[in-house]
């Protein structure tokens, strides 16, 4: 696959156009000038070497940072716009890949706007593959609320990761902030050929409870759709769809949750992804609760201790130090 994509770059910068079935994987272009050598633009495939008319050595620098790209959602035919991110002292090598998933109605650009912290995520080791979901940011399409046309963007999204040759395919990880559980879980869900070796959740909402506002005290974005529209909610429940994943589960989780009364969604997510041989509900090899025993399911009138408050101000140290733990994992 790597082969045909590198051969693909390489005619793409001829002029000569390049297409893959539906069975090979996304479909995925340079976007911006697209890589044209000669638009004056360094980006994409460029640098110095391939096109030095665009990429003098300040050009180059900056390509080596960060790239983009254009992936098809099957589901929607539109185009997503996607950056890729790498360590500052990145020298070429290969490395383990985050797909990272935007939280609420989000896009690429709640990442590049805190772009310190997201940088230090890809400084701990790691190419950052961002992305705008149909109808947010750069993309193309309408907006979906991550239900099933999201999720399938988001799984072609993993897909294109795969084949960057600076990418390890076997060490992907899928990393989501608050709703972006919903997308995440159910591209998980509902393609398990994922190339997707670990799963991190920060503090996503469980279920129309939590995101539509149907329970007690409960808020979310998704609040005034009725409660009781089953084939609407049947695509938008984390705690549903994570019973479907099977790859390793963490779930960070603070003590002040930072939209939800309590932390009674986070027993549930934990519960429904452990394997029913642990007592949960699920099929996830390994699961675990912030920095707690793993494979352990929780009674939510005795919950267990979260992150105390101010320890969870750095969500990317989190990131790293556990992305790191569980590539280590053998499952």
């Amino acid at each position: 696959m790597k082969r045909v994509v590198i051969s693909c770059v390489l005619l793409a910068m001829l002029g000569v156009a390049c297409s893959q079935g539906a069975s090979d994987g996304p479909t995925a272009t340079p976007m911006g000038s697209e890589g044209r050598c000669g638009d004056g633009v360094c980006d994409g495939p460029e640098d110095a070497t391939r096109c030095p008319q665009d990429c003098d050595a300040d050009a180059l620098s900056v390509s080596r940072e960060e790239a983009t790209y254009q992936v098809i959602n099957p589901a929607s035919g539109a185009r997503l716009h996607v950056r890729v991110l790498y360590p500052q002292a990145w020298d070429g090598e290969v490395l383990p890949a985050l797909v990272l998933v935007p939280g609420g109605t989000g896009d690429s650009s709640d990442f590049l706007d805190q772009l310190d912290r997201t940088q230090a995520i890809a400084d701990g080791g790691f190419v950052l593959v961002l992305f705008d979901p149909d109808g947010r940011g750069l993309s193309e399409g309408s907006e979906d609320q991550n239900g099933y046309v999201h999720q399938d963007g988001l799984a072609a999204v993993i897909r294109f990761a795969a084949t960057l040759p600076e990418v390890d395919e076997e060490q992907i990880g899928l990393v989501s902030w608050s709703y972006g559980v919903t997308m995440a879980a159910g591209a998980l869900a509902r393609h398990d050929d994922l190339p997707v070796r670990f799963y991190i959740d920060w503090e996503g909402p469980a279920n129309r409870d939590d995101t539509g506002g149907c329970g007690e005290d409960a808020v979310g974005h998704l609040q005034g759709h009725p409660c009781d529209d089953e084939d609407f909610w049947r695509e938008r429940e984390a705690s549903t769809l994570i019973m479907q994943i099977w790859v390793p589960y963490l779930r960070l989780q603070s003590e002040r949750d930072h939209a939800q009364p309590d932390n009674d969604h986070a027993l549930l997510m934990i519960a429904n992804a452990t394997a029913e041989q642990y007592g949960g509900h699920g099929h996830a090899p390994w699961t675990r609760l912030n920095d707690l025993t793993p494979n352990t399911v929780y009674d939510v009138a005795n919950p267990p201790p979260m992150i105390p408050e101010g320890d969870d101000r750095d969500v990317g140290a989190l990131v790293v130090i556990n992305a790191h733990e569980l590539l280590a994992l053998a499952w």
